[in-house]
């Protein structure tokens, strides 16, 4: 493990993990850099500790300048490598184990960072104890909603959105809508309770996710964040807060080759068999 700069590990810090495998380099430094301007605007007025783990599972370009731009920036930053490609949940609970901060970032590296982000989603937690686990408004790439917080769902649900073309899917409009949760997720309400939240940005409230000992690692890709975010439920409140703004570029599995299609129905079946089927 690479360490750099003064290690934020005090109890009011924020500690954020980054797993990747074979990213893509301008992506992952664009992601890093936004995060160390939102890291550089949350520090600005209060010099919050914070410590950056990037989980190297295989793949991980040169990121020396990244991690001199996140250390400018006032956090410490450590690379986890050396343990293989263990999955994107067990990846972050390397860090996980690891972090002893106040809060603690779950964060894709397709994400970028409104420079307000962190400091806005602090401000709240620190407002609103009962949240355990926040989920920001998440853009797409033009510049319109994505519609991340979901409904608990049905089998059925899954393969109409995940991998039927967008012309197959008019008749199942409002049903996904539903599962979208389109009639109450928009630009300008704070959303109580959202029963799953996208894991490409958690942030939680550490001594919660302490407790639930993070992701489970049965799951090697998808519907960990699924899991994680019903558990959650079981200690906090789970939010959704606009104001709070990233952009998402990832894509969806079914886009992604028959080997990602084939993770995804393995992962939906360990889902499905812990939290209950549902077909229709």
């Amino acid at each position: 493990m690479m360490d750099t700069g003064e290690q934020a590990m005090n109890p009011g810090g924020l500690s954020v993990s980054v797993v990747v495998f074979r990213p893509d380099p301008a992506q992952l430094t664009q992601t890093l850099a936004t995060l160390a301007e939102a890291i550089s605007c949350l520090r600005r007025d209060t010099p919050v500790p914070v410590a950056v783990y990037l989980v190297d599972n295989g793949g991980l370009p040169d990121v020396v300048a990244d991690v001199s731009r996140l250390t400018q920036s006032g956090a410490s930053c450590a690379v986890i490598a050396g343990q293989g490609n263990v999955g994107y949940g067990r990846g972050h609970n390397l860090a996980i184990d690891q972090a002893t901060s106040a809060y603690h970032l779950v964060l894709n590296p397709d994400i970028d960072l409104d420079a307000q982000a962190l400091a806005e989603a602090l401000t709240f937690l620190a407002a609103h104890p009962e949240a355990g686990l926040l989920a920001p408004r998440i853009g797409e790439d033009g510049g319109g909603l994505q519609y991340l917080c979901r409904r608990y769902p049905t089998v059925l649900d899954l393969f109409a959105r995940g991998f039927l073309p967008a012309r197959w899917r008019k008749p199942f409009a409002r049903r996904l809508a539903a599962y979208e949760m389109r009639d109450v997720i928009n630009e300008r309400d704070i959303v109580w309770d959202p029963p799953i939240i996208s894991g490409c940005f958690m942030l939680f409230r550490t001594d919660v996710l302490k407790r639930l000992k993070g992701f489970d690692e049965r799951y090697f890709l998808y519907f960990e964040d699924y899991d994680l975010s019903l558990r959650a439920h079981e200690l906090a409140r789970v939010v959704y807060v606009p104001a709070v703004r990233v952009q998402h570029h990832g894509g969806g599995a079914a886009r992604k080759g028959f080997a990602h299609i084939k993770m995804f129905a393995a992962s939906a079946f360990k889902f499905f068999g812990r939290f209950g089927w549902k077909w229709l």
